[in-house]
């Protein structure tokens, strides 16, 4: 039975669903949220949400050995690349990427990060928000999320001193808004 609700979850969800979950107003706030933390740091952030995985990969995770944890983190690793979050200029993008079809957060560091901040030190943020999606808030899951990375990149590529908050603003490599697919 949890396989059926499961193959069910991933074909009934889509974009429509994901942007619903959010609302406009919910979207705008991500939104904020990550243009007000690259005010305080070098780091680029990028926030993906994903109704469910694409036919291929469900495909793949029914067919298996995989289990859905590394579907997911295959996934997330994927739109890292497709996304372009390792190439911005000083390598510290990082993705928070949700799969709502399986309840599920990851949060990949590109490299001048993660020599920094190894991946289990992400595991505190994922578990809250991951929570916070089973009680359907999803924007509280996500502001959770950016909160920790936005923690992580002012210790590690702080804004430099002369950068007033009233300074130009750097160049953003990433868009702000969350991407929904």
């Amino acid at each position: 039975m949890k396989l059926l609700t499961r193959i069910a979850r991933h074909l009934w969800l889509d974009a429509d669903d994901a942007e619903r979950a959010l609302g406009a107003a919910g979207l705008h706030r991500l939104e904020d949220s990550v243009r007000e933390s690259e005010r305080r740091h070098l780091g680029e952030i990028c926030v993906c949400i994903e109704a469910s995985l694409p036919l291929r990969e469900l495909w793949r995770l029914l067919r298996g050995p995989r289990t859905a944890d590394e579907a997911v983190s295959e996934r997330a690793l994927a739109l890292f690349g497709e996304l372009r979050v390792w190439d911005t200029e000083l390598n510290n993008g990082v993705l928070i990427y949700v799969q709502l079809a399986e309840h599920r957060l990851e949060i990949l560091a590109d490299r001048a990060l993660a020599r920094r901040v190894p991946p289990e030190a992400w595991h505190g943020a994922v578990a809250k928000a991951c929570d916070a999606f089973r009680r359907n808030e999803l924007e509280q899951g996500l502001g959770a999320a950016i909160n920790a990375v936005d923690a992580a990149l002012q210790e590690h590529f702080p804004k430099p001193e002369g950068d007033l908050p009233g300074s130009p603003e750097r160049s953003n490599e990433i868009a702000n808004r969350p991407l929904i697919r």
